[in-house]
């Protein structure tokens, strides 16, 4: 009897389903599986990538994910200094003497790429938003924290100039065999209030046209994509209008969140559950892309997470573990790459951190805290790069090159609140979930790994909330959150007549994992 092994995990004061069983045969045919959804991270806009809390939160995600890039917005804003037609310098030794500094200071510019660059990070450059003496209307601003600008150009000329400036200088800076590597995204969410232009579609499509082609005038190698809007919108129509006006598209991007509604994705009046929101829309724009006059065109999700607000009953809890893999498990095979917003929280889009635990994107809470959403990510990091078909939808079966079979488990359940307040987890947050797997083309009596994140594992919040939720803990309160939202030691088992039982609580997630022949 395949129940006879004790369930692992167990947990008794949940109540638990039967135990479905799971047949894998890990000598099946394979698919590939590329890590698509830990290539690119976001982050907090560009000047901010210059302060040490920004470049050690990069150096721990990159040591958990080795993640290839990351965007942000704002390289383009006066905060990183790079755009002023009027700037002068004082000469210091004679104070009544300037000197023209000209119109473009790469300055910041060349220390936020260079300090990515250094940690084997590239840029993923989105362009944006509008320097103020470039404005047709410099009061035209965005409600975040930081006032981006967002008006067209007053003259398209000076625009021209700006971007041909710009990418002359990254070429000869890190020269064209590692630029042509970057992806360049003109503008961000065009259909939101991002964007002031006038129709909004008609004149975003202007800015992209004028942006693609002085970047291709620079070098023809230089990737660039958009539309990156919101809500998986515009991709239809912007194809179309790079097929009817002959301008360039490597790539395109679009952005959505797991609680955008139907009626603004789909255009339905369905209610798409929160677990299968993104995928849904990542597989709508698939389809788009196929039916364009250019069908292989690479789909990159430049934003996605599970949650565009400040939800901290979401971000900040063990939600994001089973969240991230069902996800992933649903998205595979429709998208080249997907850009998490955000890793770090290192961030201040709606104001200065007033706690650590506010429902912020990133995976890294103010000072360098993990949340159960880093260790989500560093467990499914270990998958293999070949998929093993699994008929179920809470199991994601892969092969490392190794030999290795590394198995994601995961018991799905909404949040338990959603919202700006948080609200602590209720005693049972719902069923435990006990799978059976039953597993051939392996040792009969293999060596088993599990790594766990739960209500128990991984999860520092259950120790901010015993502290009281501190809004500004203590330097030694800070050591003992780093301490608690650190991984759980692995447990160790093994494989009886190729069965393993194994009981994962209400949104948990667990990486099994059989090493592979040696």
């Amino acid at each position: 009897m395949l129940s006879l092994l004790p369930a692992l995990g167990a947990q008794s004061q949940n109540s638990a389903t039967p135990a479905a069983v799971i047949t894998i045969d890990t000598k099946a045919t394979t698919t590939p599986f590329p890590h698509f959804w830990e290539q690119i991270f976001g982050s907090g806009r560009a000047v901010l990538s210059l302060r040490e809390s920004y470049r050690n939160d990069l150096r721990t995600v990159k040591s958990a994910t080795d993640f290839d890039a990351v965007r942000f917005h704002g390289i383009l804003m006066d905060d990183v200094g790079f755009y002023d037609p009027n700037a002068h310098t004082q000469n210091p030794g004679q104070a009544a003497v300037t000197v023209d500094a000209g119109t473009y200071n790469f300055s910041y510019v060349d220390q936020i790429y260079d300090g990515l660059l250094a940690n084997h990070v590239r840029p993923f450059v989105e362009l944006s938003f509008m320097p103020k003496k470039m404005a047709s209307d410099p009061d035209k601003t965005q409600p975040f924290w930081y006032k981006p600008v967002v008006s067209p150009p007053k003259d398209y000329a000076l625009w021209d100039q700006m971007i041909t400036a710009f990418a002359q200088h990254l070429i000869d800076r890190y020269g064209i065999d590692e630029v042509s590597h970057w992806d360049f995204e003109v503008w961000n969410e065009p259909n939101l209030d991002f964007w002031a232009g006038k129709p909004a579609q008609s004149t975003y499509f202007e800015l992209y046209d004028h942006t693609v082609l002085a970047l291709k005038k620079v070098n023809s190698r230089i990737r660039v994509g958009g539309p990156s809007t919101a809500q998986a919108a515009w991709v239809t129509a912007f194809l179309d209008h790079c097929k009817q006006n002959n301008i360039p598209v490597d790539f395109v991007t679009t952005h959505v969140y797991a609680n955008d509604t139907a009626k603004d994705v789909m255009h339905t009046d369905e209610q798409i559950p929160r677990d299968q929101m993104v995928c849904r829309a990542v597989s709508k724009v698939h389809n788009e892309i196929a039916a364009s006059p250019f069908p292989h065109t690479p789909l990159l999700f430049s934003e996605y997470n599970a949650s565009y607000a400040n939800e901290p009953n979401v971000t900040d809890t063990i939600y994001m573990g089973p969240w991230l893999a069902t996800t992933i498990s649903q998205c595979d095979g429709l998208t080249e790459a997907m850009s998490y917003w955000t890793f770090s929280d290192v961030f201040e889009e709606q104001g200065v951190i007033k706690t650590p635990f506010y429902g912020g994107f990133g995976i890294l809470a103010e000072d360098s805290i993990p949340k159960p959403a880093f260790n989500a990510f560093a467990m499914l990091h270990q998958l293999g790069d070949r998929r093993i078909k699994v008929d179920s939808d809470s199991v994601l079966a892969t092969r490392r090159s190794d030999g290795s079979i590394v198995l994601a488990l995961w018991n799905y359940g909404p949040p338990h609140g959603t919202g700006p307040t948080y609200t602590p987890p209720p005693a049972d947050l719902g069923p435990t979930k006990t799978l059976t797997l039953k597993l051939s083309g392996t040792s009969q009596n293999a060596s088993v790994q599990i790594l766990r994140l739960d209500t128990d594992h991984g999860n520092v919040l259950k120790t901010f909330d015993s502290m009281g939720r501190p809004p500004f803990p203590t330097r030694d309160q800070i050591t003992q959150l780093r301490a608690a939202g650190q991984p759980s030691p692995a447990e160790h088992a093994s494989l009886h007549n190729g069965t393993l039982t194994i009981t994962i609580p209400p949104q948990g997630l667990a990486l099994v994992t059989i090493p592979g022949r040696r």
